[in-house]
């Protein structure tokens, strides 16, 4: 599957005037909980399971769960226990972020597809574990990147590659928000309600410290990808559709924590540059400190053309001449559902090819925030293979491309 491959319908059709139930379980429930609420509002979907290493979060989301639903899934500590039911079909990893593709790896090897949060995966290599895992077992792995089930998004790339603006050679993308400075993290006990065991899974050990959980993890590389990962891959996965490019051939990084000096480790304020074969380029600048992005806008995405201008918004598009000049839009709405709906569909007719954001699809969306971080970090120009995204000119640079691992966590495919 390639980023020039035909945009879909959104959903599949089906065979049966009533499609069978699916069953899931999720794991993680802040933006878990979120999604259990969005798959249990489908047709013939049971959330079977809730999964959350802090027990009072499971309690709130069960109650939660109980209030709008009327039913009561099975709260479980250790999400292996959703993967060892036989009656699950798909779990739902929303974990944070150096559990994505780990617990993917997992779930397509016990046999069930997955729904992986984004970023899908804590470094490259995890990501081409992802993709080879889910075709040894033929799974459906779906990332999270829902605007690429949005009717008015889908329309606006098929315009652009459609030609309506001419060939698209050059995308701008951003994210702004308005992030405060992190309290400066101790050491201190783990709580009791707290599995941090299990919640560190994967990533190599560390000691418990107070300015981590359940947030400030995304600002620190031992679990997190900073704003890139976190909300430039939305942009980034948009921009690099609508350029049909998949690889970059070179990647440029500068910023830093320019707003607050506290203890995180990502950038507050970070430009990288994409360079793609076939005179291509795509710019993302983030800003976590000030709200005001690009047009006024804190999301967003524009298409440069050699006849025009497609921009992209959260849920819709706007065209523009070359001369910049309105021609045409249309606003959209939110599609969490649509996405959700996408991957159960693909699910019953057990076929990867329907998903919107099928794995490959999201690892090499991933990979350009694992690269414009790599870059940041290591202050080098990176040239790529425009085969696979892989590091060529850094021997420092490439080290990054897999972690450590706790041992017996290693993902293996």
């Amino acid at each position: 599957m390639t980023a020039a491959s035909a945009i879909r319908p959104l959903f599949a059709k089906s065979d049966s005037p009533a499609p069978r139930r699916v069953a899931v379980g999720v794991m993680g429930l802040s933006r878990g909980l979120s999604l259990a609420h969005t798959f249990a509002g489908l047709p013939n979907v049971t959330v079977k399971y809730l999964c959350e290493t802090d027990s009072r979060r499971l309690a709130s989301a069960i109650r939660a769960f109980e209030q709008k639903h009327g039913s009561t899934p099975q709260g479980v500590g250790d999400f292996r226990r959703i993967l060892d039911d036989p009656e699950i079909d798909a779990l739902i990893c929303a974990a944070p972020n150096h559990w994505h593709a780990p617990a993917g790896i997992l779930a397509c090897a016990a046999g069930k597809h997955c729904y992986v949060e984004k970023p899908c995966s804590h470094n490259p290599w995890e990501g081409e574990m992802l993709v080879a895992a889910a075709r040894r077992h033929g799974r459906c792995v779906q990332m999270g990147s829902q605007r690429r089930s949005c009717q008015a998004i889908m329309e606006g790339i098929r315009m652009a590659q459609a030609g309506q603006i001419g060939r698209v050679y050059y995308a701008r993308c951003w994210y702004a928000n308005l992030r405060g400075p992190v309290p400066p993290g101790r050491p201190a006990a783990v709580p009791s309600h707290l599995d941090y065991d299990l919640w560190q899974g994967p990533a190599p050990r560390q000691p418990f410290v107070s300015n981590r959980l359940h947030y400030h993890w995304h600002w620190f590389w031992h679990y997190g990808n900073g704003e890139l990962g976190n909300n430039g891959v939305h942009t980034l996965d948009l921009a690099r559709w609508g350029l049909n490019a998949d690889y970059p051939i070179r990647v440029t990084s500068s910023g830093g924590r320019w707003r607050f000096d506290d203890e995180q480790q990502t950038p507050d304020t970070h430009v990288v540059s994409f360079e793609f074969e076939g005179r291509r380029q795509c710019v993302w600048e983030g800003l976590s400190c000030n709200r005001r992005g690009i047009d006024g806008d804190s999301f967003g995405v524009t298409l440069h053309g050699e006849d025009g201008t497609i921009k992209l918004s959260e849920w819709g598009w706007q065209m523009f001449d070359h001369r910049g000049r309105p021609a045409g839009r249309s606003d959209g709405r939110r599609s969490d559902a649509d996405h959700a709906q996408n991957f159960i569909d693909a699910i019953r007719a057990d076929d990867p090819a329907l998903l919107n954001a099928e794995i490959e699809e999201g690892h090499r969306s991933t990979l350009l925030c694992h690269l414009g971080n790599i870059a940041q970090r290591t202050g080098h120009s990176l040239q790529c293979d425009p085969a696979d995204g892989r590091i060529l000119n850094s021997d420092e640079a490439a080290a990054l491309w897999k972690r450590d691992y706790e041992p017996g966590w290693e993902p293996v495919v």
